[in-house]
């Protein structure tokens, strides 16, 4: 059995690629994303472990869907390699219909790095992979899958929408992924023939990922996620959970106590609830400060006069702006699996209100930090901030001051993530027969 986190944590400490006795070296790591520069949370924590990695003065490839021109990570040294290709929401429709299940560029570009690069001291981390390089991508790792770690940022790994949520119900899905009961459920958010699509993509996930226990090491980003996807068919001794690194957006605690006014940080889609926030916000008198950017932009931007929407901001950026806020809203419609935002928020100073949902609801809210409610209901969601509004300035100032201490607590400092994850890597190195670095031939048959 694996260590617990904080334990693993420790025994993680100050460890680098040159090993201890008992250790084997780390001759180099490949973090794979679609994207080199951050557009969500997945490609920022790839970045992020780049950067890390080359702190330890670890070589670091960075293979990447686009056009890998991240001019930061090319000054630390990272060897970066770029498919040049666009997502599927910018692709030509009929291009995107085929690559999104299969895309042979990216296997070939993959398959040909590791016959000419690979060492049996080479270690792959996948991050991301549902908006360019498509699970074909398993397929060009399967002769290095000992060494592989594929990060679970989401659900794709199991389930076809990435979420285990019904949008059409609004409901979340315990059907078991692909069986006859999900197959004959119009749960997707666009129609039930792109629900298809995805069943097509996600059986080739799984039969790539899944089926093939060499791919032994899956990183959870929250011990709740393991439920998911043991009910979609991994083994739990597959899974390990290591949490997210976490900065706060303010060094100094923000005054919460002082502000009046709520706000949204994330993607403006629609499974991470911000229709819900603007409504209830609406529906209790109260603002609405709205950061960042995606499809419900238009909408958001002419909801009304009790929300600013400020477009996507940097890390640094958004700092000065939340100052002026009495609490975080994260209404995600969907279990989410970490909510990074919502603890950056806290360890700023800032209280959150968030979908029961939420995989740290429960945590947050029995520390006193966050109040949990249905926020995808209107009434439920605005009678809370209605609520939390009208809280004396003490409570709320008491919730402040807990969120700035105690969060810290529910995520890990960078340091720490860094050193987990190289302990992953040399537990791979160490237990796993050291094999000799990938043929030609091996690679060949990648191909046929």
């Amino acid at each position: 059995m694996r260590p617990s986190l904080p334990e693993a944590l420790k025994l993680a400490a100050n460890v680098n690629r040159f090993p201890r006795p008992g250790r084997a070296r780390i001759d180099r790591v490949v973090v794979i994303d679609d994207y080199s520069t951050a557009r969500g949370g997945a490609t920022a924590l790839a970045v992020l472990s780049a950067k890390l990695f080359r702190g330890l003065d670890i070589p670091v490839t960075y293979i990447c869907g686009d056009d890998a021109a991240n001019a930061e990570l090319a000054a630390l040294g990272v060897s970066m390699v770029g498919l040049n290709s666009r997502d599927l929401l910018s692709a030509d429709r009929a291009k995107a219909f085929v690559t999104g299940i299969h895309n042979s560029a990216a296997v070939r570009m993959v398959a040909e790095w590791i016959a000419a690069n690979d060492t049996a001291h080479t270690v792959y981390h996948v991050h991301g992979w549902h908006q360019i390089l498509s699970p074909a991508l398993f397929k060009a790792l399967a002769p290095v899958a000992q060494r592989c770690v594929v990060h679970a940022h989401d659900f794709f790994t199991g389930c076809p929408n990435g979420a285990f949520f019904d949008y059409q119900s609004q409901q979340t899905c315990v059907k078991r992924p692909l069986g006859a009961g999900c197959l004959a459920t119009a749960c997707d958010k666009r129609s039930y023939s792109h629900k298809l699509w995805r069943v097509a993509r996600g059986s080739n996930i799984l039969r790539l990922l899944r089926d093939r226990a060499e791919f032994g090491r899956i990183i959870l980003l929250h011990e709740k996620m393991a439920s998911f996807l043991v009910g979609a068919g991994y083994r739990p001794e597959r899974l390990t959970t290591i949490r997210n690194p976490v900065a706060p957006l303010s060094i100094k605690r923000i005054e919460a106590e002082a502000n009046n006014e709520f706000v949204f940080i994330g993607r403006l889609d629609e499974e991470k609830g911000v229709e819900d926030a603007v409504a209830a916000t609406r529906r209790a008198g109260v603002r609405l400060c709205v950061i960042g950017d995606g499809p419900l932009m238009p909408q958001v931007a002419a909801s009304g006069d009790h929300v600013r929407a400020l477009g996507w901001q940097s890390h640094a950026e958004i700092g000065p702006i939340i100052r002026k806020a009495r609490a975080l809203l994260m209404p995600s419609r969907y279990p989410e699996p970490f909510g990074l935002v919502a603890i950056e928020a806290a360890r700023s100073g800032l209280p959150v209100i968030m979908s029961g949902s939420a995989f740290l609801a429960e945590e947050m809210e029995r520390a006193g930090m966050a109040l949990a409610c249905d926020t995808a209901d209107e009434s439920a969601f605005a009678d809370t901030l209605t609520r939390f509004s009208q809280m004396p300035k003490h409570e709320v100032r008491a919730m402040s001051e807990r969120a700035f201490l105690m969060s810290p607590d529910l995520a890990s400092t960078h340091e720490e993530w860094r050193d987990a994850l190289l302990a992953e890597y040399h537990s791979l190195l160490s237990t796993n027969a050291v094999r000799e670095p990938t043929n030609g031939a091996a690679i060949q048959g990648v191909f046929s």
